[in-house]
């Protein structure tokens, strides 16, 4: 089992979303870098776990627990003309961009950006990469350790 921080804008997609939402799963579209596509296509697998992580809001952060329920397969928004995701480039034959689907886990408490900032035993956690901009980014099973087990339990 690997471990994953998954960012969504809550505005778009939230933990709540989901929590109204139990045992269904949502398809994680849009994802439009191709580093974090090569994590959802070569190495994302039904049963990992990841962060549910708020960005791009007043108060960015771990705002909830999701699991991988289904495989990478083509990303549908990407051959919609009318969606923000649509690529010209891509096609049903050679499609360029893909989604996993995952499923409601728990809601947390939110652990803030600046809070996992604060944590040295985190300091090498992906997120905190100065620049980082990755929707979806591997998490260190100790890194996950530490925060399910120290600062979800706080």
């Amino acid at each position: 089992m690997r471990y994953w921080l998954m960012k969504s804008e809550p505005d778009d997609v939230s933990v709540d979303h989901l929590a109204r939402m139990p045992k269904q799963t949502v398809a994680w579209y849009g994802v439009r870098n191709y580093q974090a596509r090569n994590f959802m296509r070569d190495w994302m697998q039904v049963g990992d776990l990841a962060f549910f992580y708020h960005s791009s809001c007043a108060e960015p952060g771990i705002a909830g627990i999701v699991k991988v329920s289904k495989a990478a397969y083509p990303d549908k928004t990407q051959f919609d003309k009318k969606s923000p995701y649509y690529d010209p480039k891509a096609t049903r034959d050679a499609p360029r961009w893909v989604n996993v689907e995952v499923t409601f886990v728990e809601k947390t408490r939110l652990i803030s950006l600046a809070e996992l900032r604060s944590r040295p035993e985190l300091a090498s956690m992906r997120v905190l990469e100065r620049g980082s901009r990755l929707s979806i980014t591997p998490v260190d099973p100790l890194e996950w350790r530490f925060i399910t087990k120290k600062m979800l339990k706080a």
